[in-house]
């Protein structure tokens, strides 16, 4: 298949301007299942993510499965994710694969090409993964990414506590400037797209969780976002407790590449409010973060 011509960065901010930036979840958790009266199984899943599918079409722009509550049906489950990517895809939302893959060389490279390879049966828009043994590792799927027109989150700051240690470490000094893990990610991230040509974003974002002081990881929020800035996939909205009114203060100047991303305060509307309440949200996220990409 050939790859798509239009670069991810570009996608992205047409979706923002026509949907705004809210991306629902697509998480079979066991107790949603039961709540939605579905089977605990690949096919209940697969239910499960068809509706939300129908609910966000038309309301918001983004949708980001959750993969690892379908793997866990194995055969079965993908085969119920490749259903629901394939759906989400064809009713014109960016699909993002919560998959938060991660490794090196040769390996690595094949998570990319399972999950970014126009035409492959797990296709996505964009993928999110792991890059704490260095942004050097992930260099052939930010390749893939950027040649396919597609697109990364890296995880840069995320909101479970246990990881706070790792990620504000301090790394040696380099060229007199101590960054953090987290910011040398981030940074990692920046000069990749900077390299590219000119989008409205960059096809390499990161995932930073809203619920989190960012000066204590290190991240300069105040500063421009520079040349093809990286999206921003931001968990922590609604049910983890982030404000939405405090998504302006909280990004700075990385708020017009912030992507809203919500799942457990959605689904629990049930099947017959979600699209409902998903029509809803996405307004509200459009009145507090406008449409603008820059």
């Amino acid at each position: 298949m050939t790859a798509s011509t239009t670069a991810f960065g570009d996608r992205l901010a047409s979706v923002f301007a026509e949907f705004g930036r809210l991306c629902v979840g697509i998480d079979p958790h066991p107790h949603l299942l039961r709540e939605w009266g579905l089977e605990e199984s690949g096919g209940g899943a697969r239910d499960f993510g068809l509706r939300v599918v129908d609910a966000a079409a038309g309301r918001a722009g983004i949708v980001k499965p959750q993969v690892a509550f379908f793997e866990r049906f194995g055969a079965a489950g993908y085969a119920a994710l490749e259903d629901v990517l394939a759906s989400a895809r064809a009713a014109g939302l960016l699909v993002i694969a919560d998959a938060k893959r991660g490794d090196i060389g040769t390996t690595v490279e094949a998570y990319a090409q399972a999950w970014l390879t126009p035409g492959s049966p797990l296709e996505a828009d964009a993928m999110t993964i792991a890059a704490f043994q260095g942004v050097g590792s992930i260099a052939e799927p930010m390749a893939l990414a950027e040649a396919s027109g597609k697109g990364l989150f890296v995880l840069a700051a995320t909101s479970n506590p246990e990881a706070e240690l790792i990620q504000r470490a301090v790394l040696p000094v380099e060229n007199g400037s101590a960054r953090t893990v987290s910011r040398a990610i981030i940074e990692d991230v920046k000069a990749f797209n900077e390299a590219q040509s000119a989008h409205p974003f960059g096809s390499i974002g990161v995932v930073i969780g809203a619920t989190l002081d960012l000066s204590r990881f290190g991240i300069d929020t105040g500063s421009p976002a520079g040349f093809n800035p990286p999206p921003v996939l931001a968990p922590g909205f609604g049910h983890q407790g982030a404000a939405l009114s405090a998504a302006r203060s909280i990004f700075g100047s990385y708020a017009p590449a912030t992507i809203v991303s919500e799942s457990r305060a959605i689904l629990a509307a049930g099947p017959e409010r979600i699209a409902e309440v998903v029509g809803v949200r996405a307004e509200q996220v459009r009145a507090e973060l406008g449409a603008e990409i820059g």
